[in-house]
């Protein structure tokens, strides 16, 4: 986790590191969540929200002191798991392991995480040399599993997995064969943050991009206004430029897990802005306005040539039906449909529903790495 990295940086003495690894049913917390004890008993993160820390805090105080690496399944079938407090109706398995500080590269993994480098973060979590760790950034690895062939092929299935943000689980050989299941290796992947392109210098786009910046996007507010287009207007968000949206848009890097909301209410900035966003790749393409508006949006848009197929990724009038009136309300619901629609839920309330609370990992959620040994290629 970034919130544990950079808290676990400046620990100088050993500690203890669990991380969930593999989840079934309703678990808690996704994959590549994190908590990490160390030998003063400080405790940071968190792996299931409150559920299994009391045990875990025992375990890892185990293995600080043996520096045993121990792989942990909770769930309710175990009475154990249902005594201490999983009665969430999952299934997680956690990973232990003992990190020294002189030992790891957390300074090139941080320096990573600060400037947006994707990185992957691979452990063998069952099989020969677990709790090894290797680092992969930009095609650099650090650390080795102790072999040259398991090595590469770790590296591989890391690179895939990096491409699209995703935490796994692998199962290689020994000597990283395919279709074999000797080693178990988990890999974390950590991809800069997604990007959240709000047009439109409006009240409604402060509120949401207090809540993009909450929800973790690096958010970038755009107006060709300048009078209203000012960071002391937009204090959260990460960007505010001065430029027409087109422009602007036709100049960034929409990827698969930008979101792009467009609030500015008037065809000669929407219309042209939302034609380069409807020719991107972006996930999310949301425009403010009334009924009317949209049926002359639609119109507008016809004209200058998008397809009837390309208007369907529009979410106009965007926002799901929450009965929103203020700006942070609105923020609330535009934020809720990104989340549904990410995801495909149905935005529908839980209680009407029979199926399981927690959707599988989107590879657009935001990752957390921890740690990886330092080894000398």
């Amino acid at each position: 986790m970034r919130e544990i990295l950079n808290d676990i940086r400046h620990w100088a003495e050993p500690f203890a590191v669990a991380t969930v690894v593999r989840t079934w049913k309703s678990s808690p917390r996704a994959p590549g969540a994190a908590m990490a004890v160390n030998v003063a008993g400080e405790v940071v993160g968190s792996v299931s929200g409150g559920c299994v820390e009391g045990d875990l805090y025992l375990r890892c105080q185990e293995t600080l002191t043996t520096g045993t690496p121990a792989l942990v399944r909770y769930g309710v079938s175990d009475d154990e798991a249902f005594d201490i407090g999983l009665t969430c109706g999952g299934t997680l398995e956690v990973f232990i392991h003992k990190i020294d500080p002189e030992k790891h590269a957390l300074d090139r993994l941080a320096a990573a995480v600060e400037e947006g480098e994707p990185a992957a973060v691979t452990t063998i979590v069952e099989g020969p040399s677990i709790g090894a760790q290797m680092l992969i950034i930009n095609g650099e690895q650090y650390g080795s599993t102790g072999n040259p062939a398991l090595d590469q092929a770790v590296v591989t299935d890391a690179l895939g997995l990096l491409e699209h943000g995703t935490n796994s689980l692998v199962h290689l050989g020994r000597d990283g064969e395919r279709r074999k299941e000797d080693v178990a290796l988990f890999v974390e992947s950590f991809t800069s943050p997604p990007r959240m392109l709000i047009f439109g210098a409006i009240d409604f786009a402060a509120a949401l991009a207090r809540l993009g910046s909450f929800m973790g996007y690096r958010v970038t507010v755009c107006d060709a206004r300048s009078l209203f287009a000012t960071k002391a207007r937009f204090p959260e968000a990460d960007d505010v430029v001065v430029d027409w949206p087109h422009k602007y848009l036709a100049k960034v890097d929409v990827d698969s897990r930008t979101v792009i909301c467009v609030l500015t209410h008037d065809p000669k900035f929407d219309v042209p802005v939302l034609k380069e966003a409807l020719n991107s790749d972006a996930a999310y393409i949301g425009v403010m306005g009334s009924r009317r508006t949209h049926a002359n949006r639609h119109q507008r848009l016809r004209e200058q040539g998008i397809t009837e197929e390309q208007l369907l990724r529009l979410s106009s009038p965007i926002g799901l039906d929450l009965g929103a009136r203020t700006a942070e309300e609105t923020a609330i619901s535009i934020g809720a449909e990104i989340i549904a629609q990410r995801s495909g839920a149905t935005g529908r309330p839980l209680a009407e529903l029979t199926t399981s609370i927690h959707h599988p990992t989107s590879s657009r959620s935001q990752q957390q790495p921890v740690l990886m040994q330092h080894q000398p290629r």
